[in-house]
């Protein structure tokens, strides 16, 4: 996800005047006591109600040390049973790395107007005491925390990866030897996030066990020495050879079989050598030197 400032945004429709608010509220932040009898919020929580009165130090104020994220909200309504908690809760596991502000647009209509709010869920992020970024739909969980590590990132908050529960339990099927399983887990990932590169490798790592699941290993290799030009052969060696830890011998022997191919046998090798690339993931030293290989046996 890119960084929220620099991307388009709903706010594009209409600058937010926090000012404004800020102004009006001014006098009432600097009270002890709250107009309305609210009590202020416990310093350094992760999850607070916010009011009309307590928006300048709860969240203007508050958002220059720590991104503040707003939960706008009608009590009671779908958004609020169903989705909300699913911030509430990231928001306990950020430990205030971030903090969750919770306003009820019903009892604080004034920021809803200030926020041009058409309909809920309504999310806005703000860093600095400005707004950086803003969603009006429910999110699915994997795309809330990609979303929230944006925000964190645009602050300068150092975000160290989380680990997705969806590709551990993937990853826990093809440690079981449950293949199906673990092949529906990476493609379900793939659907709600297209492109992912690990759910591809693993995914890619499926078909390679698939591929060579009760072969005879050195009984492969041998006869893929015996039968240099025989295809269907070299692509087994070069699947047990990934499989056993010697992927630059499998890219070795698929690049050089591409050389001494042609037509349909060739490009066969080719999306071979390519799925064997997708196993290791492109960030693989051995995977680009044998891609500028490729090129050059292609080209």
């Amino acid at each position: 996800m890119t960084d929220p400032r620099q991307s388009q945004s709903i706010f594009t429709r209409g600058a937010v005047d926090l000012g404004a608010l800020a102004a009006r509220n001014a006098a009432a932040a600097q009270r002890p006591a709250q107009p309305d009898g609210v009590p202020a919020p416990a310093a350094g929580a992760n999850v607070i109600e916010v009011t009309e009165a307590t928006f300048q130090p709860d969240v203007i104020e508050r958002s220059l040390t720590v991104p503040v994220v707003i939960d706008f909200y009608v009590a009671g309504s779908a958004p609020d049973q169903q989705f909300s908690p699913l911030l509430t809760n990231l928001a306990a596991e950020g430990d205030g790395a971030w903090v969750l502000a919770r306003v009820d647009i019903e009892t604080s209509p004034r920021l809803a107007q200030m926020f041009r709010i058409q309909n809920i869920p309504f999310v806005v992020a703000i860093v600095g005491g400005q707004p950086v970024d803003a969603f009006n739909q429910a999110l699915p969980e994997p795309h809330l925390r990609q979303w929230i590590d944006a925000v964190l990132k645009a602050a300068g908050v150092e975000v160290e990866a989380a680990e997705d529960p969806r590709m551990l339990a993937a990853d826990d099927a093809m440690a079981d030897g449950d293949l199906e399983a673990a092949e529906a887990a990476y493609r379900k990932i793939l659907d709600e996030t297209p492109g992912d590169i690990v759910a591809e490798s693993g995914l890619a790592q499926v078909g390679l066990l698939r591929r060579t699941e009760g072969a005879d290993l050195a009984g492969v290799l041998a006869a893929a020495q015996a039968a240099p030009d025989d295809v269907a052969a070299q692509l087994l060696a070069a699947d047990v050879e990934v499989l056993t830890g010697e992927a630059d011998q499998a890219y070795t022997r698929l690049v050089t079989l591409i050389r001494r191919t042609a037509g349909d046998d060739r490009e066969t090798v080719r999306k071979h050598l390519v799925s064997l690339f997708t196993v290791a993931g492109p960030d693989d030293p051995a995977v680009a030197k044998a891609r500028r290989a490729l090129a050059s046996a292609l080209f």
